[in-house]
């Protein structure tokens, strides 16, 4: 839908198209970045990269991954009718970095209990399921105050087995990097992306465009070789899936998730911070202690991590990869 003009009075009105309302409105609720596609099926080279993937074996401890492969790749089998997805991101990067404000573990006794463990940057926020889902509800109650109460949606941020990456790519909002990231130009790799499926019809925008080049910084950086020179991304060797779905693998110090690949990319460094300063971050879960973790009772795992995406990895998972991080330092 292209925005409409009125002359009144010499002066020329412009009126925003649904769209662009729809953006607009996406960005006042605290979203960095929205864009918007249609809901026909993913394009064939991401189905069969996708089927080659996992006939490799690399998805590993993923194996949720074997699901629902007919919905992951058609929108509108996830909402019957789906005719447009509105592709959200927000940027998870915080405004200043935890060594940069001076912030250190606190100092303990020597003999082992004073090793720490690294977090992902995703994972020192507040847990991005719940403060998504909220504000893509929002967008929704917007876009049917707009067009028709009869109109229908499907929220998804992350759990729905939807391809989401090349839906953000086809809705213009950045390219899959060699990182197996997507990468906006403005934000860099650092985004969460959320869906919205509609029943209601709107105007695609261009699919995003860009690439790694020559430029394998990430691919240098991985510690376990994770990202191959193939275009697959192993789980079976990705600290990131490991410390989350399977045994922690004998590299490093990353207690939950990995930034390796992120913090290579050149797009990281000059990526615009999160605008949203409603996205908690907590600079203290930058680094855990790792006797400390292994001694948390269940009570306290619950009251310290409720609002984190680390809860969802569980107690035990979490004490099984401290040990091995413990044992690697000790």
């Amino acid at each position: 839908m292209n925005p409409t003009w009125l002359r009144a009075g010499g002066s020329i009105i412009l009126f925003m198209s649904l769209e662009q309302e729809i953006r607009e409105k996406a960005l006042e609720l605290g979203f960095d970045a929205a864009g918007i596609t249609d809901a026909s099926p993913i394009g064939r080279e991401h189905v069969e990269h996708f089927k080659a993937w996992l006939q490799a074996g690399c998805a590993g401890p993923m194996q949720y991954m074997h699901r629902n492969q007919e919905k992951r790749f058609d929108p509108a089998q996830l909402l019957k009718g789906a005719r447009s997805v509105v592709v959200v991101a927000l940027s998870y990067k915080p405004p200043v970095s935890a060594t940069a404000v001076g912030w250190a573990p606190p100092t303990v006794p020597a003999g082992g209990a004073g090793s720490f463990g690294k977090v992902a940057l995703y994972a020192q926020h507040e847990d991005y399921h719940d403060f998504m889902k909220p504000l893509l509800r929002e967008l929704a109650d917007f876009v049917q105050s707009r067009v028709d109460s009869q109109c229908r949606f499907k929220i998804c941020v992350d759990t729905a087995p939807l391809a989401e990456k090349a839906l953000a790519v086809r809705a213009g909002l950045g390219f899959i990097g060699k990182n197996h990231l997507l990468i906006h130009p403005r934000l860099g790799p650092q985004v969460l992306l959320g869906e919205m499926i509609t029943t209601t019809a709107l105007e695609p925008d261009e699919p995003g465009r860009g690439d790694c080049a020559d430029c394998d910084l990430c691919l240098k950086a991985c510690p376990t070789g994770a990202l191959r020179r193939d275009g697959f991304l192993d789980a079976r060797r990705c600290i990131s899936c490991l410390t989350q779905y399977g045994p922690s693998p004998g590299t490093g110090n990353w207690l939950f998730g990995c930034d390796e690949c992120l913090l290579a990319c050149p797009y990281h460094e000059r990526a615009h911070v999160s605008a949203n300063r409603q996205f908690r971050w907590y600079i203290e879960r930058a680094r855990l202690g790792l006797q400390e973790v292994i001694e948390l009772t269940p009570e306290a795992f619950d009251a310290r991590f409720h609002d984190s995406p680390i809860r969802h990895t569980g107690l035990d998972r979490l004490k099984q990869t401290a040990r091995g991080c413990l044992n690697r330092v000790v």
